[in-house]
């Protein structure tokens, strides 16, 4: 876990934080701000499902697809 400080500031009409390097998400990257009291949570906002897609579709195909022993489960009387 990362530990850092930074001080507010004003963005227009806004106030702001500026996350040091090692904390930071990028340009662009849309965050979900959550705050509970005194305690503010940010997180990537989750991807839309085409988004999702076209990643997964990016990821290198498995040389193979592993198949699982067809096991049958005897009955279990009472249950």
């Amino acid at each position: 876990m990362t530990i850092a400080r930074t001080r507010t500031f004003r963005s227009g009409n806004s106030e702001a934080i500026r996350l040091p390097k090692d904390l930071a998400y990028g340009e662009g990257v849309e965050l979900v701000v959550v705050r509970s009291d005194d305690v503010m949570t940010i997180y990537p906002a989750a991807s839309s499902i085409p988004a999702m897609l076209k990643r997964l579709r990016s990821l290198p195909t498995p040389p193979g697809i592993e198949r699982r022993d067809r096991e049958e489960i005897p009955e279990r009387r009472g249950l």
